[in-house]
């Protein structure tokens, strides 16, 4: 790929109009001084033009080792040039996220290969574009910059840093045969009570002893049982993190717990704020994550419950993961449109240790630091 990009500087354009403008002011009023500086201006550009002139004729390849690393995991990657004509030394500028590396390559003969092989800081969530790849030639007044792009752009997608959940969330997230709900119904496997028989009931579910002992037809009532589905909502609202790193502990949070969902094969709908979250496997889950932001257009937390409602109506447990300046009174006022769901709601809040209660079938566990989650979550009986 090959596409010039703006050849003349701000500085060389301030050149080129200032010489003309000299050189036509003194052949018009007869100023030799005018008439001089004109000339050296205009013959100065000229003389740089023979710096950026003749064609470049690269093959560049740019190269990630891997395009997805953990927060921390060394990113490498490579830029190989093959020359195909005999060139002049030249730089070649690759834009990493905001910044900027610069190559230097030197004179090339047909064939020659040089080779620069780069390191990539990952010490944030986010995606980094890497590239694209250009080459530049210049005059050393800097009033001709002649750059060709040569590659597309690369994404680095940095993960956030997640905990080993597999193994540590017993309780109501795990079923073998299914989790009972507070619906009843006239045939399942979580026997409720017994009930009056009545014309329509299944005679398989009649209760012979009870039946002998009262006189009076009697049949097993039993409760609704499903397979467990989890419902995982990570709130974005920035006015409820106290700082950054809170909202980032929260992203932490809701990728260790939708990849240890995924990692148990139990069902997983998920959603960042209004935003669906992939959950076909842990990798997808994990690149939106590395692209989550906070912003203040994004519904409360509280607001967040109705959405787990309308879009995940078959849902067992509720996970929704917070920030320390959500309002607690709110969110417990709201999560009472999740009838017979499991819910747990985890507060981040950095440095604080944990704290575990219960309250009906919601459970508020406070987490201040990642690697507290499997404790905490064993503690919720989750």
């Amino acid at each position: 790929m090959r596409r010039l990009l703006a050849p003349v500087t701000p500085t060389g354009w301030v050149v080129l109009s200032v010489g003309a403008a000299a050189l036509a002011a003194g052949r018009a009023r007869g100023w030799v001084e005018a008439g001089t500086a004109g000339v050296v201006l205009v013959v100065l550009f000229v003389v740089s033009l023979a710096f950026t002139v003749g064609r470049s004729a690269y093959a560049v390849t740019l190269e990630l080792v891997d395009t997805r690393v953990r927060i921390g995991q060394r990113a490498l990657g490579r830029v190989e040039v093959v020359a195909h004509g005999r060139l002049l030394p030249a730089r070649v500028e690759l834009p990493v996220g905001e910044r900027s590396a610069t190559f230097a390559l030197p004179w090339m003969v047909p064939g020659a290969v040089h080779e620069d092989t780069f390191s990539i800081p990952t010490t944030r969530r986010g995606i980094i574009r890497v590239g694209p790849v250009r080459s530049v030639r210049g005059d050393p007044w800097g009033l001709l910059r002649r750059r060709v792009r040569w590659t597309d752009a690369v994404d680095l997608v940095v993960h956030p840093d997640v905990v080993t959940l597999t193994g540590t969330s017993a309780g109501v997230l795990r079923d073998l045969e299914g989790q009972s709900t507070r619906e009843l119904s006239n045939d399942d496997m979580s026997f409720h009570a017994l009930r009056a028989y009545v014309a329509g009931d299944d005679r398989r579910n009649i209760h012979w002893r009870t039946t002998a002992r009262t006189g009076r037809l009697m049949v097993r009532q039993y409760e609704d049982t499903r397979r467990t589905r989890t419902a995982l909502v990570l709130a974005t609202n920035v006015e409820e993190f106290a700082d950054p790193a809170e909202f980032e502990l929260a992203v932490s949070v809701t990728a260790s717990l939708g990849v240890g969902t995924i990692l148990d094969e139990r069902g997983l709908s998920a959603w960042a704020g209004g935003t669906v979250l992939r959950s076909g496997s842990p990798v997808l889950l994990l690149d939106d994550c590395s692209g989550l932001t906070s912003g203040t257009d994004r519904p409360r937390a509280a607001a967040l419950t109705a959405l787990v409602a309308h879009r995940a109506p078959d849902a067992s447990v509720a996970l929704l993961v917070v920030g320390s300046a959500a309002s607690e009174n709110d969110v417990m006022a709201a999560v009472h449109v999740l009838h017979g769901v499991r819910t747990v709601v985890v507060t981040c809040a950095v440095g604080e240790p944990i704290a575990v209660r219960t309250r009906g079938v919601v459970s508020f566990v406070r987490l201040g630091v990642l690697a507290d989650l499997p404790q905490a979550l064993l503690a919720a009986g989750t």
